[in-house]
């Protein structure tokens, strides 16, 4: 989630409204307001509206909300006569490259801390923290046309952004912050990317650091965008949403030339809907003027075809329009959940409590009477998270997410251990002992069952100590068990045991192995457990359901 500063003076000159109306609509448009200063608001949207990740996007959806200008919004491109020449040597390293040339800037505090936020927010919910995208901004008027996009050695000096002395490219990964927190990207590579001008001036190392010489000021008139990545449709949402922005701010916006290709364009997307479909998923009886309506509201362009179609121009900056469902959401939000009746079903059943949940219910009483705290962690994570830090094997039932927004959410979760181990590395700095455990849902081969695990750090956390309650745990569940050594590579060698229900294996308990801890940076041992529930008796859920 990211949570975008607006303030409220700039805010209202965009809008063209008072902060009042602002604040009591905003949430409508799906976020949540975190706080309210008396200068600014703090405001949380999802990833997957990474277009309102600036007060300006903010103005332009609230300006459609409120009906004082609806429709599609229309950008006008002008070709810069600018262009790029692209080294075929990145092909392999970082060969995407976007950009723009953005005239006409007028820069005061707000507005420049404005862009610079919308840079980073893109580079968390679009970039995967710059290992997909990473964009850079530079002051047009310090360089000087054409550009080349190019594979340098290593050993190139310049100086980069913050810094006052020349520094090799590899001195920057060692020693500049930005250095050390993006050199996992392009470390291993044997040419770093490089952008220079035709005076072979370092404009950008994308994606760790840019030029001193092109810091963007207050006084900064005209603005050269850069976008590189690894993925197309990635680097050129980044580049829309960028230039519409700014276009919302005043500036105008020009072509670049790159490999011969002119871009961006800023063209909307054209799509034909069903209204009937819609008016089936909303429960809202809707004819084709009526759904165009609540489209123009949410700033889409749209007009009917005939009675049971609508063509809508999706804007170039909406890259969470995927599927015709993306579009009847807004047609929801237009229209106004709160106008939307509750209906009770038409027939009338009883519930009960799920054997699942039953059992679930007696883990949490076992665990909270042994001293434990239940976390609860989330159900998507990473193979780092899962397996690397673990030391252990991928699984090979793992559920991969298609789509990922972050590459912190790339795959659903198969074990609850590493996920305690994540929650105990935030929570370093609180004092020990520190005893966490989850009951919840893991998916193998498609297929969903629940697992319970528990982790317990301080000085003297041991085998002994997860033995003992897994052993507690076991008995409550009336459970007949027994142990054999395991060979799980996330635990100390002989200070491990596998927990075998007949033939089967339901679990495993003991000491987390050192270079584990590495991984998660923990200073302290850990005495860990995790049992399968399925084993429980009475557990009786359908294959593939909780």
């Amino acid at each position: 989630m990211a949570v975008i500063t607006l303030p409220y003076r700039y805010l209202e000159r965009l809008t063209r409204t008072d902060r009042k109306t602002i604040l009591e609509k905003i949430s409508l448009i799906g976020s949540d307001v975190e706080r309210i200063e008396d200068d600014h608001a703090d405001v949380e949207f999802f990833p997957d509206r990474p277009d309102l990740f600036s007060p300006e996007g903010v103005a332009r959806a609230m300006r459609g909300y409120l009906g004082i200008e609806t429709g599609l919004p229309m950008y006008r491109v002008r070709p810069s006569g600018i262009s790029f020449t692209v080294d075929p040597n990145l092909a392999s390293i970082r060969p995407v490259l976007g950009a723009a040339v953005i005239r006409g800037v007028s820069f005061d505090d707000e507005s420049i801390q404005s862009i610079m936020s919308l840079q980073e927010s893109l580079h968390w919910a679009v970039g995967r923290g710059r290992s997909k995208v990473a964009i850079g901004i530079h002051d047009l008027d310090t360089v000087t046309p054409p550009f080349r996009y190019i594979a340098s050695p290593r050993s190139r000096r310049f100086v980069p952004l913050d810094y006052c002395e020349e520094m090799s490219m590899d001195e920057i990964l060692e020693k500049h912050p930005k250095g050390r927190d993006y050199a996992k990207i392009v470390r291993d590579f044997p040419l770093f990317p490089l952008i220079v001008d035709q005076d072979n001036h370092v404009l950008s190392f994308p994606p760790i650091i840019n030029g001193e010489r092109t810091r963007v000021t207050i006084d900064t008139k005209n603005i050269l965008l850069d976008t590189t990545g690894t993925d197309t449709r990635a680097v050129s949402v980044a580049v829309n949403i960028i230039c519409t922005a700014m276009a919302e701010a005043g500036a105008s916006i020009e072509s670049v030339s790159v490999g011969g290709e002119d871009i961006p364009t800023l063209a909307p997307v054209e799509r034909s809907v069903s209204v009937k479909e819609c008016s089936r998923l909303l429960g809202i009886e809707l004819t084709a003027p009526q759904m165009a309506m609540l489209l123009h509201k949410m700033r889409f362009g749209a007009e009917a075809e005939d009675t049971e179609t609508v063509k809508v121009q999706i804007p170039c900056y909406r890259a969470d329009i995927m599927h015709d469902w993306d579009l009847f959401e807004d047609v929801a939000i237009a229209y106004g959940y709160d106008r939307i009746i509750s209906q009770p079903p038409p027939t009338y059943t009883v519930g009960k409590p799920h054997a699942v949940l039953v059992r679930a219910d007696l883990v949490r009483e076992v665990l909270c009477g042994l001293g434990y705290l239940e976390v609860m962690p989330f159900t998507l994570t990473s193979e780092e998270i899962m397996y690397l830090r673990m030391q252990r094997p991928e699984h090979p039932g793992v559920l991969r997410v298609m789509h990922p927004i972050s590459i912190e959410n790339t795959i659903v979760r198969t074990d609850l251990i590493p996920l305690l181990l994540e929650f105990l590395a935030m929570n370093r700095h609180r004092e020990l002992p520190q005893r966490l455990f989850t009951v919840g849902d893991v998916v193998h081969h498609c297929t969903t069952h629940q697992q319970a695990a528990g982790v317990s750090t301080h000085p003297e956390a041991d085998f002994s100590e997860a033995y003992a309650t897994a052993d507690a745990l076991l008995h409550e569940l009336s459970l007949e068990y027994t142990t054999v050594e395991s060979a799980d590579p996330a635990f100390i060698n002989g200070r491990r045991a596998d927990i075998m229900a007949g033939n089967r294996k339901i679990g495993m308990f003991g000491e987390i192995h050192p270079a584990v801890l590495n991984g998660f940076e923990l200073e302290h041992s850990v005495a860990a457990f995790e049992i399968d529930l399925r084993a429980v008796s009475g557990y009786h859920a359908m294959p593939g359901t909780p």
